[in-house]
């Protein structure tokens, strides 16, 4: 979760000038993530004096937003510094993403270390939007006194949801045959009432592929890389765009349905009303059909992906044929978009063996500029860490950071 750290200038008023070199101290802690965050440091890092830094440091570490212990050497003059750490208590992110065959709910803590995960696998399909949001309310609540064990403390929940999301309603989620329902709403409600008497958190909600695409940009693999377009494979192809560090949601928050991309006008009938949209391809219903897997969910793809690793000639072909048609949609959205690096999430990472190789050839042959060869590096698996469970508490938690007055004890505000 790196930020840009800018200093106020002269003429904002004290209590904001404050407010805001807090959240300037507190980011710079936390960037450093497993480093050694020194009070030296930290001022070097935001261009702020060393006294101002210490000032706001013990504020932070009196409201317990920030843990200090040892001594850290940084090889210079002077005396050593003591180390600083965000804190493991305190304000906590809930995330909860419902998708089509499961439910998973992410408590995350200051530095956006995932401490308390919970997944259920339920088909969702065909059962009414208000029952599977209070079934997410109810494992949410159970992740939530987990939380409080551990003096964790979430402030506020993010829901990842498939489909077109926007103004706290799902607009359309073809797989789940939701149209127009007021997620938001409806999960407020239903964990209020799985925790009557305790504070109402705020409910926010984003579509599921773009919170991936957060948690891969925030806690993956991606070094330098802060451009990319971000594929996750499940029931659905969801689809999401990061340009330089920034989701990019469109006019109407819809962009990076590349599921619904269409590859063939004449082709298998897609549950969005069109015909031939990728996912009737390279979706998960579609490959282990092609695999000739029997069964769907986590035991599907398990099956297909034992069979593949054998080598089982279905298998690897139906993997083989989805790799292209991806490839042939990505070379569309990477000669639009020209983006640093293509990454592929959800069921399609453990599959990228079998999957590399014929999309990187249509890419090839399909991006117009001629930067893209076989195995450069363009083509990438995501990370472990890049869910959308993770990276909706971790949305959660860009409030507290931003302004940690706002979540602290009367002590500091």
């Amino acid at each position: 979760m790196k930020s840009n750290l800018t200093p106020l200038g002269p003429k904002a008023d004290k209590d904001t000038v404050r407010r805001s070199n807090l959240s300037l101290v507190l980011r710079a802690v936390r960037d450093e993530g497993e480093g050694e965050a020194t009070r030296a440091g930290v001022a070097a890092r935001v261009g702020l004096t060393r006294a101002a830094v210490s000032s706001l440091v013990e504020q932070l570490l009196e409201t317990g937003f920030l843990t200090e212990s040892g001594k850290t050497f940084s090889g210079q003059a002077g005396r050593p510094g003591t180390a600083l750490k965000t804190a493991r208590t305190g304000p906590a992110g809930l995330g909860v993403e419902v998708n089509i065959d499961y439910v998973s709910v992410c408590v995350v803590d200051l530095a956006g270390t995932g401490r308390v995960r919970l997944t259920e696998h339920l088909d969702n399909r065909g059962t009414p939007p208000a029952e599977v949001l209070a079934r997410a309310a109810r494992i949410a609540a159970r992740t939530l006194d987990s939380a409080r064990e551990q003096e964790l403390h979430p402030v506020g929940v993010a829901l990842a949801l498939p489909g077109l999301v926007s103004g706290g309603a799902v607009r359309q989620a073809p797989n789940l045959g939701w149209n127009q329902v007021p997620a938001e709403e409806l999960f407020a409600a239903a964990l209020t009432a799985e925790h009557p008497g305790h504070q109402e958190l705020p409910v926010r909600s984003e579509n599921e592929a773009n919170l991936a695409a957060l948690a891969e940009l925030w806690f993956g693999g991606l070094e330098r890389i802060r451009s990319f377009l971000y594929l996750t494979g499940e029931i659905g192809v969801g689809g999401a765009l990061v340009i330089d560090g920034e989701l990019l949601r469109g006019a109407h928050g819809f962009a990076g349905e590349i599921g619904h991309v269409v590859v063939d006008p004449s082709g298998p009938q897609c549950r969005c009303g069109s015909r031939g949209c990728l996912e009737q391809y390279a979706g998960q219903a579609a490959l282990l059909r092609a695999a000739g897997v029997d069964g769907g969910g986590g035991l599907g793809v398990a099956e297909l992906e034992k069979r593949v690793r054998a080598g089982d000639e279905r298998a690897v072909g139906a993997v083989a044929e989805a790799g292209r048609m991806l490839g042939r949609v990505l070379s569309g959205a990477v000669n639009l978009l020209d983006p640093d690096a293509v990454v592929l999430g959800g069921i399609y990472r453990n599959l990228m063996p079998w999957l590399a190789a014929p999309a990187d050839g249509e890419l090839t042959g399909r991006v117009v500029s001629g930067l893209w060869a076989p195995g450069g590096g363009r083509l990438r698996a995501s990370s472990v860490a890049g869910d959308a469970a993770r990276g909706a508490a971790a949305l959660v938690m860009t409030d507290v950071l931003a302004d940690p007055v706002a979540y602290a004890r009367p002590a500091m505000a």
